[in-house]
């Protein structure tokens, strides 16, 4: 990242720029709906949802870029400073992002921490087996905030006080839409309520409740939620390198608990899962981790209820759950 200096020159210089645009002799400002910036995409997902037609919503976050490493450019420094919302997930997902608008002078910008309102769970190490340890009744051992699992929004009580806390902000920054901005948050949260039934249901129907995962520790809170034993082959970070005696120890756990497939995670590269399924003998079934979409999924429109109306099946699939 390019020093905080060299960014707020260019913040500086940008915004000097457009002011003077302004200023013209006979020009008049023109009028522009409110501009929300958001890091990830289940933030971008839910607040055009809530935006409805009453605010232009964009992703920092570029089509199928791995986000755990992203760093945004000066160039985003700019967006970001010339929008009256920004969002981002939390500071352990974007630990840039405080650093970020703290050195943007504007007047204007709100700054929306789209997890404030989340109890946060502790993630695991390689060292711990990439097994999730704190199931539910359990208590969570004890982590540095670098240990915590960032991926909020794939429990959807989370995500639900995802959208409340965003249309917080939507509220604050243009109130004389905030009833339109309730309504839209009211019926995401509806959504959200019944794809976790929808969840809940498929899901105690399975003849087997552990989840083995050949990728770094995504899905903690779907499996906390859902009372599944979790097993990931790696950490938190997507470019944590697993040991080969870690490796070889989610082999045997394949074998014995008598799965069918190894779970791989879409945006990212599935050959070392591929690799592990073939030496125990079960199929690759794919999860998707919401980040991020692909060029062709964002094309299509896809949505954060698409990714995990996809996910149910697979977890169906792979968990072996039988239907009424």
């Amino acid at each position: 990242m390019k020093s905080r200096i060299g960014v707020v020159i260019l913040v500086v210089l940008c915004s000097a720029a457009l002011f003077l645009a302004s200023c013209k002799k006979g020009e008049e400002k023109p009028a522009v709906s409110l501009q929300v910036v958001t890091t990830l995409f289940p933030l971008y997902d839910f607040a055009r949802t809530i935006a409805g037609d009453k605010a232009h919503v964009t992703m920092l976050l570029p089509p199928g870029v791995e986000p755990h490493t992203f760093e945004p450019r000066p160039e985003d420094m700019i967006r970001i400073s010339r929008a009256g919302l920004f969002i981002y997930t939390n500071k352990y997902m974007e630990p840039w992002a405080e650093k970020v608008v703290s050195g943007i002078d504007s007047r204007t910008l709100r700054v929306v921490n789209a997890g404030e309102r989340v109890t946060y769970h502790a993630g695991v190490t390689e060292d711990e087996h990439g097994h999730d340890h704190t199931k539910s009744g359990e208590h969570d051992h004890h982590h540095d905030q670098k240990g915590m699992d960032p991926h909020i929004w794939l429990d959807f009580d989370n995500a639900a006080l995802m959208v409340d806390t965003i249309l917080d902000g939507f509220v604050a920054a243009d109130p004389a839409n905030g009833d339109v901005y309730r309504q839209n948050a009211e019926t995401l949260k509806r959504r959200l309520v019944k794809l976790d039934l929808q969840y809940r249901k498929t899901l105690a129907l399975c003849s087997t409740r552990t989840l083995l995962h050949g990728g770094h520790y995504t899905f903690g809170y779907l499996a906390r939620r859902y009372n599944l034993d979790y097993h990931a082959l790696s950490g938190i970070s997507s470019d944590s390198e697993p040991s080969a005696e870690r490796m070889a120890s989610l082999v045997r756990e394949i074998r014995s608990s008598g799965a069918r497939y190894l779970f791989a995670e879409e945006l990212l590269s599935p050959r070392l899962t591929e690799t592990l399924a073939n030496e125990a003998g079960v199929g690759v079934l794919m999860l998707h981790g919401a980040h991020n979409l692909s060029r062709d999924d964002m094309a299509r429109n896809v949505t954060f209820f698409d990714l995990m109306d996809r996910n149910l099946e697979q977890l169906q699939k792979g968990l072996q759950c039988r239907t009424k």
